[in-house]
């Protein structure tokens, strides 16, 4: 991540942090200085686009997705294939007599500021208030003769090398292409249709509003067959919106017919869409900025880029798009011939037959897929939500919004790892964006005496959130009083990645501030120590609810227990970075020291989630609230740890299975590996790589994991889809502050032979590393901020020390 002092000379040439740039200089070489660099904080003007010089770089096509048959718009969110750069993301399907792009914008939201509570204290959970996330417009993209009947050698693929979609086919002896991207530099989405052999295109393309808007076309002065058809429209919340939509051609005719377009025995077809909101991150103006233009905007940044060749858009994108995806490769092993002969979702349903072989090529792409879906929704604008920027309605299940209690932060645990750190800035900005609301409401609204949550002390402090957070500064569902301090966690683990002394400045406010509603909020009890019988004073947490279960005041529960003395520990570490509070800093180490911290139960055997060895939910639960201080905290380590920890922390584990949702698979994953046992990890991600069925838990078509409801449909959720990569790359290291290690949990259907470049490891490091038959046989170490680190696989130990931006090559 850029610190402040760079941040402008970053603005000028990308958003990449100083690694991903390294990097890209080194891939590209001269092409980067030509590159146009652009940041997109919100739908901005922007600066002009420097267009890459040359023909366009080109990589094999090793991670792909492809189908030999069409998208069905009935359903979209299975087999639709996503793009997005970042801002607006684009759900694409149907077949070319009538193809369907479904827009969605991240800050295109319903609901308000107004904090309403309930009979109970809790927050007003609906659309009204609350809002949700919705869709901004849908267009179609009709070509008449072209339907599934009349065409052959169908191919529809996703490559993710590239970060573009591609359709082909052929009809009457032509070869038809169609190119579809999400370009961030030009911030649009381009679809361009091209022909070999004489052929063309006559059609339509109507575009949609999803809020009651009616589309407007007319002709556009233009040296070629141009016409454009829009709209614009104002929520009831007051957020403005737009979305224009145009098409270009090399020949034939475009013309504006009625509310959309009609083209004409076109060689070629452009299609260039554009739009956006006037939201701004900025409290102080409602977070929305009186003074943006949406339409205006949409219809000077269509028009800008239709006066570049299709060809030229597409080399920015991929150029552009590479410098991200390019920081890290992996490579899990060889497929055979007859595995990479089937399409994706064969594939798939391949791979989940009883007794089938490995297929990591595969899994490789699985993995991949979770980096490309960062990069396409996690780009200079909001963080990704339940659903990212992919909805199939207006009506989603939670909202599409960000839940805190797991899933925000396992959507924002890949980027570090997996060589993206800046695709991380999205949930740093609004995290600092929503801070002043979040501190506001918590003062005026968190006591109130029908909250079963309010601190008994009555004092209030700093600020905390609800389960589920909007764009507006307001809470949603349930408080969540220890979600400030899981959102830290995520943040700090972010420096531990890239230390940089600006952006730990950055996020001290949101740091202090949670500690400060927790020094407010802790309770002397007195508890009997098991081992001598003597009673002490500890400090608990208030009446909280372990989520999501058991009851609702419950106090000294291990999730928050672990999560407040993994703020107060990261708190002092910054407090002694940054050289600040210093006085304050000792004070919470006080408070951390009397932390009650959890046993493990002489009843079940499992680490206790309440304060009692009774087990007060359900066993198989889907989440691990109480492994927190494990996974994604460091409290509880094997080989630090007591071993009857350990065992509480395996024996619960245990217990909650190894079936259920996406997320909770991959969080279960995730502390297999952390315990060194491979084979219950991999069992966990082929388990989520199962293939959806009859509205079941799993993976779409389209690699989306599938949530299932409990009136038997089911709802995308985009957590496990960052989670099970993240559970991948934890198998293949495990990194804390001072230590980098190895391969602890490699399965063997990887064993035989891989590598990965461009790992991310705590303490400011990145890794490049190759094993053979299960043993490492090369490590290249580089510096990212780090100084000195242990790396180590099995028996094989080795101290690195390096300066900042150094190579070490340790084996």
């Amino acid at each position: 991540m850029a610190n402040d002092e760079d941040r402008q000379a970053v603005l000028d040439e990308s958003r990449l942090g100083p690694t991903d740039r390294r990097r890209f200089l080194h891939l590209t070489g001269a092409l980067v200085a030509t590159l146009p660099w652009l940041a997109l904080p919100r739908f901005l003007e922007g600066k002009p686009v420097r267009r890459p010089v040359g023909p366009m770089s080109t990589v094999p096509a090793r991670h792909m997705l492809r189908y030999g048959t069409a998208a069905r718009e009935s359903n979209l969110l299975r087999e639709g294939l996503p793009l997005g750069n970042g801002r607006i993301g684009a759900l694409i399907g149907g077949d070319p007599a009538s193809t369907c792009l479904y827009l969605t914008d991240a800050s295109m939201w319903l609901g308000k500021r107004d904090v309403v509570l309930g009979a109970d204290g809790q927050f007003d959970y609906s659309t009204a208030y609350f809002g949700s996330l919705v869709m901004l417009a849908r267009i179609y993209l009709s070509v008449e003769g072209h339907d599934a009947a009349h065409v052959t050698d169908y191919r529809r693929e996703l490559n993710l090398d590239q970060g573009c979609m591609r359709l082909s086919y052929r009809k009457d002896g032509v070869a038809y292409t169609w190119n579809i991207f999400a370009s961030h530099p030009d911030d649009a989405i381009v679809v361009h249709m091209s022909q070999t052999g004489g052929g063309g295109f006559s059609g339509s393309v109507t575009l949609h509003g999803m809020h009651g808007d009616t589309a407007r076309a007319e002709a556009t002065h233009w040296p070629t067959p141009a016409a454009a058809t829009r709209f614009e429209g104002t929520l009831e919340n007051g957020l403005r919106y737009a979305t224009n939509v145009m098409a270009v051609a090399s020949s034939g005719s475009v013309a504006a017919a009625g509310q959309g377009l009609r083209f004409t025995r076109c060689d070629s077809l452009t299609v260039i869409v554009c739009g956006g909101t006037n939201y701004t991150p900025d409290a102080t103006k409602g977070y929305m900025d009186p003074s943006a233009a949406p339409l205006a905007l949409a219809i000077r940044k269509a028009e800008a880029a239709a006066r570049v060749s299709p060809e030229v858009l597409l080399s920015t994108h991929v150029a552009d798009y590479r410098a991200l995806f390019d920081t890290m490769r992996v490579d899990l092993g060889t497929s055979s011939k007859a595995q990479r002969a089937m399409d994706t979702w064969a594939r798939l349903q391949a791979r989940a037959m009883p007794g089938s072989p490995a297929d990591p090529e595969l899994e490789a792409t699985y993995l991949q897929y979770g980096r490309y879906l960062t990069i396409a929704g996690s780009r200079d604008s909001l963080p990704t939500g339940l659903q990212g920027l992919w909805l199939d309605s207006n009506v989603s299940p939670w909202m599409a919004d960000y839940h805190s209690d797991i899933n925000i932060q396992m959507n924002y645990w890949l980027p570090d790892r997996a060589g993206l750190p800046s695709c991380f800035d999205p949930f740093t900005e609004y995290c600092l964006s929503q801070l002043g609301d979040w501190t506001d409401i918590t003062a005026k609204h968190f006591n109130d005496p029908r909250n079963v949550f309010r601190n008994s002390s009555g004092k209030i402090a700093g600020w905390t959130i609800g389960i589920s957070t909007n764009i507006y500064g307001a809470g949603g569902w349930r408080w969540h009083p220890a979600g400030n301090a899981w959102l830290c966690n995520n943040l700090w683990q972010h420096y531990q990645y890239n230390p940089s002394q600006a952006y730990l400045t950055r996020i001290y406010p949101l740091l202090k501030g949670a500690c400060e509603f927790w020094e407010s909020r802790l309770l002397t009890v007195d508890v009997k120590d098991a081992d001598t019988g003597q009673i002490r004073e500890v400090l608990v947490d208030d009446a909280d609810w372990s989520p999501e279960q058991g009851p609702l005041d419950a106090r000294g529960i291990t999730y928050a227990q672990e999560l407040v003395w993994d703020l107060f520990e990261n708190y002092r570490q910054a407090s002694s970075l940054l050289g600040r509070d210093t006085g304050y800093a000792a004070k919470i180490g006080e408070l951390q020291a009397r932390l009650y911290l959890p046993q493990v139960s002489n009843k079940t055997g499992w680490l206790e989630e309440w304060m009692t060895p009774e087990n007060l939910g359900e066993k198989e639960h889907r989440h691990l609230s109480p492994l927190v201080g494990f996974f994604p905290g460091d409290r509880i380590r094997v080989g630090d740890s007591p071993p009857a920890l350990i065992e509480g922390v395996t024996r619960l584990l245990e217990a909650r299975g190894t079936g259920g949702y996406g997320w909770a698979c991959a969080w279960r994953a995730i502390c297999w590996a952390r315990l060194g046992d491979a084979a219950k990890a991999y069992r966990l991600i082929l388990t989520n790589l199962s293939p959806s069925k009859n509205r079941s838990n799993g993976t779409a078509q389209n690699l989306f994991d599938m949530y299932q409801l409990d009136d038997g449909n089911d709802a995308f959720q985009i957590d496990a889809n960052f989670g099970t990569p993240t559970a991948m790359l934890e198998m293949l290291i495990m990194s804390r502050p001072g230590l980098i290690v190895l391969l602890p949990a490699l399965p063997d259907a990887w064993a035989a032979s891989g590598s990965v470049t461009g790992l991310g490891a705590r303490g400011g490091f990145q890794v490049d590393m190759a094993w053979k038959n299960g043993k490492v046989t090369s490590v290249t170490v580089r510096s990212v901020g780090g100084k000195r680190t242990r790396v180590k696989s099995g028996a094989w130990e080795k101290e690195v020390s390096l300066r900042p931006g150094d190579v070490v090559t340790v084996l």
